[in-house]
């Protein structure tokens, strides 16, 4: 019976010890504090971000629309004829998750170039859409000769997010700009477990791409270049070790597998004593 009792009260000091180190504290889990060794933000406070004007890239897809005045006059100025069928179709689309530009806008390929009807191959990397648009009324002078209207868009902004988000993913977002936090409260937000100070952004450059360390817990990351999501940015959150203590999923899941095991060798000594 004595021995029952030793062990029963080393597995309580075991059981103790696990529970002390699995825990999260709240400050590895709430966003964009005032840091020690920051100059503190103070809320309300204006904060200046940096949004650098987005260049397109490889890969990237960008919505084009040409209208003449008697486009315009025929179907109004927000093409309403097929408005209704086209909702419905980009609809249908984005809820099976496939990528709603991906059949009808137009792909910047390896060299930088898009092919469009009439005109032909258009170089457009590193330019802004706005430098697009007036590429391409430039352009089509050589073939419209009477006053028509252009208008390029960014097809989405794309990204992936994988590791320890709640809902890992592909995601295209109908918007111009998107926050990393918008982006990471789309995949569902992140799991207790994951490292917020550390979360890996790859971003991709004209030559090639670049790995980026974001915490997301210090309030400064408002006015980093990385505050934007781009597109074809890839976000990675990894597992704290907290992730490595049992077969469960986090640490009251673990807890309860230990106890559970402990209570049924407990009960095997009873029953040979």
């Amino acid at each position: 019976m004595n021995r029952i009792i030793r062990l029963n009260t080393v597995l309580s000091v075991l059981i103790f010890c696990l529970a002390a180190f699995s825990c999260v504290p709240n400050k590895k889990l709430i966003y964009l504090q005032n840091l020690e060794g920051n100059e503190a933000i103070p809320e309300e406070s204006m904060i200046r971000y940096e949004q650098p004007e987005y260049r397109l890239q490889y890969n990237d897809i960008i919505d084009i629309q040409v209208m003449t005045p008697d486009d315009i006059i025929e179907s109004g100025f927000n093409n309403s004829a097929s408005s209704s069928q086209s909702s419905m179709m980009m609809g249908q689309i984005a809820s099976s998750g496939g990528d709603v530009y991906y059949m009808s806008g137009y792909s910047v390929d390896v060299n930088g170039n898009v092919r469009i009807p009439i005109v032909g191959e258009v170089n457009v990397m590193n330019l802004t859409v706005e430098d697009v648009r007036k590429k391409l009324e430039v352009k089509l002078k050589d073939y419209l000769s009477g006053e028509f209207y252009v208008r390029v868009k960014l097809g989405g902004i794309r990204f992936s997010a994988i590791g320890e988000f709640r809902h890992p993913g592909k995601y295209v977002v109908l918007q111009d700009r998107m926050t990393i936090l918008e982006a990471i409260a789309q995949a569902g937000d992140l799991s207790t477990v994951a490292k917020r100070n550390e979360v890996l952004l790859i971003r991709q450059y004209p030559e090639g791409s670049k790995l980026h360390r974001i915490n997301l817990t210090d309030r400064h990351l408002i006015e980093s270049p990385f505050y934007f999501i781009q597109p074809n940015d890839q976000l990675y959150a990894e597992p704290m070790k907290v992730r490595e203590l049992g077969s469960g999923v986090n640490a009251t899941q673990t807890l309860t597998l230990i106890t559970t095991s402990i209570t049924a060798v407990a009960l095997v000594l009873n029953l040979f004593n």
